[in-house]
């Protein structure tokens, strides 16, 4: 059993930045791959970013690309979203993911088998 737990979301402008955490805990949580998901009024849940076990895969949603990057210290069971240059259009509860053994830009939400309560970020303009 996986738990984990999101901080970081909050009021933001547009242009500004944030960083989400995700602590992890269970005795095997530094096995799985994670990553983060959002999910806006009215819409689906999309993937953003993932990170392999050890940090040496990291995949990216186009939508985020340069702008986002995703982290993980497996010392501290926590992997991170680093935003910058936040829009309008990122404001979701953004969620983290944990999924075993990997997980990449084609993982489907129902595909992941732990989350996160979810956090709220909201970008004004």
């Amino acid at each position: 059993q996986v738990q984990l737990v999101e901080s970081g979301g909050g009021l933001v402008q547009a242009g500004g930045s944030l960083r989400l955490s995700c602590a992890a805990s269970g005795r095997t949580s530094s096995r799985y791959a994670m990553g983060w998901f959002r999910q806006a009024p009215g819409k689906e849940r999309e993937f953003l970013a993932a990170i392999n076990r050890s940090g040496g895969n990291i995949y990216y949603a186009d939508s985020v690309k340069g702008r986002f990057t995703i982290s993980r210290d497996n010392a501290k069971n926590t992997v991170y979203l680093r935003m910058n240059s936040l829009k309008p259009e990122d404001t979701a509860v953004y969620y983290c993911a944990a999924r075993f053994p990997s997980m990449d830009s084609g993982t489907r939400p129902d595909e992941c088998h732990y989350w996160g309560q979810g956090t709220q970020v909201t970008v004004s303009s």
